[in-house]
């Protein structure tokens, strides 16, 4: 009978490997598939995310891929990251429902030299205290995303937001590299508008003065003039 390979503890799994991960669900360990579950979920939701525009499509896509990897695992030879692996599974599910729910519009090319001036998402330094503005930024970002057209979408948040380099895109999406790259410009410069227009729309509310800090201004200014009603 074969010997069941030892429980690793939580934080045991911080120092095993992608590759020791692995190893370990292909002998049926439930808890390793756990742990991958764990380390690619994000980016295997935000990859589905960024080709359905769905949350809820996102997650069933997500849900269905595992299961193929899980039924698939031992046929996986360490030949690219179990990363990319797993990326190209959800690719294929998330685009074979694309297909079947209409056919594939490519969309037209855009010279990259127009698209010089364009957006440069900064990255953010992590600060509680400005952990609400972060969140609405998130928010922000994330209408503006699902704004793009679905192949724009799906190599901006490949590239950006899980800074997949053109090369794997390429490869994942079965595209050539200029492709990508194009498509990534133009994809900034779609944001780039929409962006635009909600902070026009917000540049009326900006350094906002009223409620109590406006009253207490107006009490000291009336007090320094002797304006102020002595309500004693």
């Amino acid at each position: 009978m074969k010997k069941p390979k030892a429980r690793i503890a939580d934080a045991d799994w911080i120092g095993l490997t992608d590759v020791g991960v692995v190893a370990r669900v292909a002998t049926g360990d439930g808890e390793a598939f756990a742990e991958l579950m764990r380390r690619y979920n994000r980016k295997l939701y935000r990859t589905a995310r960024a080709v359905t525009g769905d949350n809820g499509e996102a997650e069933d896509i997500v849900q269905e891929a595992w299961t193929r990897a899980y039924a698939h695992i031992p046929d996986f030879r360490n030949e690219s990251a179990i990363s990319s692996w797993l990326v190209r599974i959800v690719l294929n599910e998330a685009l074979g429902r694309k297909r079947r729910a209409r056919p594939t519009v490519e969309l037209d090319e855009t010279n990259e030299h127009q698209m010089s001036s364009v957006i440069m998402l900064p990255s953010c330094r992590v600060d509680p205290e400005s952990s609400m503005s972060r969140t609405q930024v998130r928010h922000l970002l994330e209408r503006a995303i699902d704004t793009l057209p679905p192949d724009f979408r799906t190599v901006f948040v490949l590239r950006t937001v899980e800074e997949v380099s053109g090369a794997e895109v390429a490869q994942q999406l079965g595209i050539p590299e200029a492709t990508v790259k194009t498509r990534l410009y133009r994809a900034r410069a779609l944001l780039r508008q929409e962006l635009e227009k909600s902070v026009m729309v917000a540049l009326s509310d900006v350094f906002p003065f009223d409620g109590a800090r406006c009253n207490a201004l107006s009490n000291r200014v009336m007090a320094s003039i002797g304006l102020l009603q002595d309500k004693s």
